[in-house]
């Protein structure tokens, strides 16, 4: 009974998980084509949220890695999974109140690592390295490339418009962008939607409920189909400080590069299994495209604090979720 109702939570804690990553994330879609006026916020969402959920069923790849490539799934239990998703939870309306756009996936891991030393009585050796290493590595590469992408696609956009004028290259561009948005959230559906996949197959092979990890069919439809529906909410906060407190980004150009960069890293990371942030994709592509600009477009302070953001994101969300644990296993001790 305490395990039926134990995977049921998990389930919902996962869903709802998945609902704050989708309009906590909004904003990695659609802040640069809303900044520049490419689409109305309104359909802007309505694109999002409907290719978050096609990307969703694409692509089983960062589930697994989420699922049994962090920690050693021998030791992890229902309680300990259901108090790694709060965790996970709770950081992401906590850096989503403040408006900063932090990442809902390594929160997720943040938690699971937490969770899993805390109930082993900080043993460390429950942490899988490999598959630490793959999501630290991602961690740090990624934006890094979202900023050289992006710098390095405007500069060729700027080349080859150099010579048509103003209007003609606005309006080509201006459609231009609304293909790289839907780029963006097609890949961003294809990896973050993932996570929740994970949690929920590993927590019904670790309740017997199948008896390998393969995602189910209806475990990858509830997962996009939620990621979908929390991009409809949109992170207003978030959306605002990515497209205009950051830098400004005046033109489609600007919004076209950026969108690009970003799903093309992002793509290229979910097809080879690494959950990395989308968040810190995209923030680094539209400062890439800042800085191909004028360096001075860009604003330091914001940058530092969704640096900090991130910087914060696995111990902030680890101590969240060792809290929950202790909470969820005072509630189920048996």
């Amino acid at each position: 009974m305490y395990d039926s109702l134990l995977l049921i939570l998990i389930i919902a804690a996962a869903l709802m998980y998945d609902f704050v990553n989708g309009f906590h994330d909004a904003a990695n879609a659609i802040a640069t084509t809303i900044a520049t006026h490419a689409m109305s916020p309104r359909k802007a969402i309505i694109m999002a949220r409907t290719l978050n959920f096609v990307g969703g069923l694409t692509h089983t790849a960062v589930a697994y890695t989420i699922g049994k490539g962090v920690v050693d799934s021998h030791v992890i239990t229902l309680p300990m999974l259901l108090a790694a998703v709060l965790g996970a939870i709770l950081w992401g309306y906590f850096t989503w109140y403040f408006g900063l756009p932090s990442s809902s996936t390594h929160a997720l891991v943040g938690g699971l690592i937490g969770v899993a030393v805390f109930s082993q009585n900080f043993d460390w050796g429950v942490i899988l390295i490999p598959g630490l290493r793959k999501v630290l590595i991602a961690m740090v590469v990624s934006p890094i490339i979202g900023i050289l992408f992006g710098m390095l696609l405007l500069i060729l956009f700027s080349w080859g418009d150099w010579k048509f004028h103003y209007r003609r290259s606005a309006l080509f561009f201006k459609k231009f962008q609304v293909l790289s948005a839907s780029f963006v959230a097609l890949s961003h559906g294809m990896n973050d939607a993932q996570n929740a996949m994970g949690i929920i197959t590993i927590a019904l092979l670790s309740a017997g409920a199948i008896q390998e990890f393969q995602v189910p069919l209806w475990v990858r439809f509830a997962s996009a189909f939620t990621i979908g529906l929390g991009t409809s909410v949109g992170g207003w906060r978030i959306i605002k400080t990515m497209g205009k407190k950051m830098t400004k980004l005046h033109e489609p150009i600007d919004g076209c590069a950026a969108e690009t960069a970003a799903g093309t890293v992002i793509l290229a990371a979910s097809l080879v299994g690494a959950p990395i942030s989308t968040t810190q994709v995209a923030t680094g592509s539209i400062a890439g495209t800042a800085i191909a600009h004028r360096i001075r477009n860009l604003r330091p302070k914001v940058l530092v604090n969704i640096v900090l953001a991130w910087v914060f994101t696995f111990p902030g969300a680890a101590l969240f979720g060792m809290g929950s644990y202790l909470i969820v296993n005072a509630i189920f001790h048996r």
